[in-house]
């Protein structure tokens, strides 16, 4: 399993004019989250929520992808039942704790998606307030085809975005859309050429950055309070459904299928 000081080398952290810039780098596997990652993940938007300089955030990904999600092999050695009867009732306790860091941080978070985001990649990339997506970008919840459901933001931000109906042929079929129906869907503020993603992101972070600090975060607080859900009473019963997806033939079948390159065989067990 990774090390926190593999992590350090998986997440990329740096600070320039107010603006904090996490990437995700583990090209080799797509860039695959780790249990280990989702921990690092915490700790930076915690530091990112002490240091008073930050005043926008940039998440982003080395090529070719921005995140195909979970890495399994990772998550079954994880859940084995050597890793602690504390996963019996919660699992996921790194995601989990990755997810609330991010949804606590009131910095605006733009969140550049250079290539797929699969999985818990369209969570993280739904976590942002604002998308912007190359042109080689796509995305798919495809938590369905493992036996499992989206997270907190599949379930609060991708129906909001898109409507119900998108939300709900996204998250039935886990199928993939593209970045221009992505685009078009309401899902992405632009889709852009992939050459100029990170000077686009920048120029947003910058045109954010500039403006009152307290301000900007007050602003996001009042468009949290607008939606009027509980996001944390929402992911505890979330966690409460792995605890039980996770004891599930069919979750154990999606990911053995996956991991033997073939199509899954569910029973509904």
């Amino acid at each position: 399993m990774m090390t926190s000081s593999d992590a350090e080398q998986a997440i990329l952290f740096g600070v320039a004019d107010h603006v904090a810039t996490l990437t995700l780098n583990r090209p080799e596997v797509r860039n695959a989250v780790t249990q280990a990652m989702y921990a690092r993940l915490a700790d930076l938007f915690r530091q990112i929520q002490d240091d008073g300089d930050i005043r926008c955030v940039i998440v982003t990904a080395a090529d070719p992808a921005f995140c195909s999600g979970e890495d399994l092999r990772d998550m079954r050695a994880s859940s084995a039942p050597s890793a602690g009867l504390s996963r019996m009732h919660n699992p996921r306790p790194e995601p989990t704790a990755a997810a609330m860091a991010i949804l606590d941080c009131d910095r605006p978070i733009i969140a550049a998606i250079n290539g797929p985001a699969v999985g818990w990649g369209t969570e993280l990339a739904l976590l942002a307030d604002i998308r912007i997506a190359s042109e080689q970008a796509s995305f798919a919840t495809l938590f369905v085809k493992r036996g499992l459901i989206a997270d907190v933001a599949g379930m609060i931000k991708l129906p909001r975005l898109v409507g119900p109906q998108k939300a709900a042929e996204m998250l039935f079929t886990g199928d993939r859309i593209d970045a221009r129906e992505a685009e078009a869907a309401g899902l992405v503020l632009k889709c852009v050429p992939h050459a100029a993603l990170m000077s686009e992101a920048r120029a947003l972070a910058a045109r954010i950055a500039v403006n009152a600090p307290l301000a900007v975060r007050y602003t996001k607080e009042a468009l949290r309070r607008s939606q009027g859900i509980d996001e944390r009473m929402l992911g505890s019963w979330i966690t409460s459904v792995y605890g039980r997806l996770f004891q599930s033939a069919d979750h154990h079948e999606g990911v053995a299928s996956f991991l033997e390159k073939r199509p899954p065989r569910f029973t509904g067990r």
